[in-house]
């Protein structure tokens, strides 16, 4: 049995659809298929039930799936400790956020951190840019030590209480974006009308913000009348294509201040149509190296100096 036959067998159980696993494991569908099969033939009972198209677990699956997420967490973090005991990367935090935090929230919080310490310098660091699944499967495996998301009630919390514990670290809203017309009002102006519905930017359906839009949407009133003419999984991507005119998405604001600023976009519906969401920083309960710990105390400690940090499933 090989090690990654248990990390195909996770990207599958995380995704639900052997293409969308194959391509998250860089493999061809068919030696995906493949190296599931011969999975199942070693654990001698089949893991995924095949007459649906999403591809479920089997009773057997199910109960294999605790002792695979184990086994890799286990020799990774055997590998991390060879590691630390031969002094590598003894100080590097590896951190795993989306992608659009990458880009947006995360450089200044860790400058607002740093300045705070009084550190005068940057923290040692390895920082992994993924999709919202790909960061809680690199936190599950302990390939990472901390996952940067953002949460809401419409997303799905795939993490297990009593393995991980987070901090509240900031806020930030998801709101429906436009290019605005010669009047500087939105050219795609929500709700749209059954006559002539608005041609809609959409996340792909995994995408924690693709569960957001859907919320607001399915709850509104009066409904919107949209059309989905293109769909994508990252922020950015989408924030490009409403540059171009080919119609409204919802982007979080971090990405599209500047442009506000500017007037090259605007918001294409009232505060009704955006949702608030929170910034958490994610970690396993499970105590980490002295690096990850030592960053943990200072967050804590930064909560305390200004209270603007609220800490969730920790005991203290």
């Amino acid at each position: 049995m090989e090690l990654g036959w248990l990390e195909d067998f996770l990207a599958l159980v995380e995704s639900g659809n052997f293409s969308r696993a194959a391509e998250l494991r860089n493999l061809t569908q068919p030696a995906f298929s493949r190296r599931i099969k011969a999975l199942e033939e070693w654990a001698g009972a089949p893991l995924f039930d095949r007459s649906t198209h999403r591809g479920g677990l089997t009773e057997a699956g199910e109960a294999f799936r605790p002792f695979a997420t184990e086994i890799i967490r286990r020799v990774l973090e055997s590998r991390e400790a060879v590691r630390q005991r031969a002094g590598a990367e003894a100080a590097t935090l590896r951190i795993a956020a989306t992608h659009t935090l990458s880009q947006t929230f995360l450089p200044q919080w860790l400058r607002r951190l740093e300045a705070k310490a009084g550190t005068g310098g940057s923290f040692a660091m390895r920082l992994s840019s993924d999709t919202r699944t790909g960061a809680e499967q690199a936190l599950r495996q302990g390939a990472v030590q901390f996952m940067l998301c953002h949460h809401h009630a419409a997303i799905p919390d795939r993490l297990e209480t009593g393995q991980f514990v987070y901090a509240a670290i900031g806020t930030e809203r998801l709101v429906p974006v436009s290019l605005p017309d010669a009047g500087g009002q939105p050219l795609y102006a929500l709700p749209g009308s059954a006559e002539k519905p608005l041609p809609v930017l959409a996340y792909n359906p995994e995408s924690a913000f693709g569960w957001i839009a859907g919320a607001l949407q399915a709850t509104a009133n009066p409904p919107a009348f949209l059309e989905t003419v293109l769909t994508a999984h990252v922020a950015t991507v989408l924030l490009a294509m409403v540059e171009d005119g080919r119609g409204l998405a919802w982007l979080p604001a971090s990405l599209v201040d500047v442009a506000f600023a500017a007037g090259r976009l605007v918001r294409a519906g009232r505060a009704d149509w955006e949702a608030e969401m929170e910034i958490r920083l994610y970690r396993a309960r499970a105590r980490q190296s002295p690096a990850a710990e030592e960053f943990w105390a200072g967050l804590r400690e930064k909560e305390r100096a200004d209270a603007t940090v609220s800490e969730g499933r920790v005991v203290s």
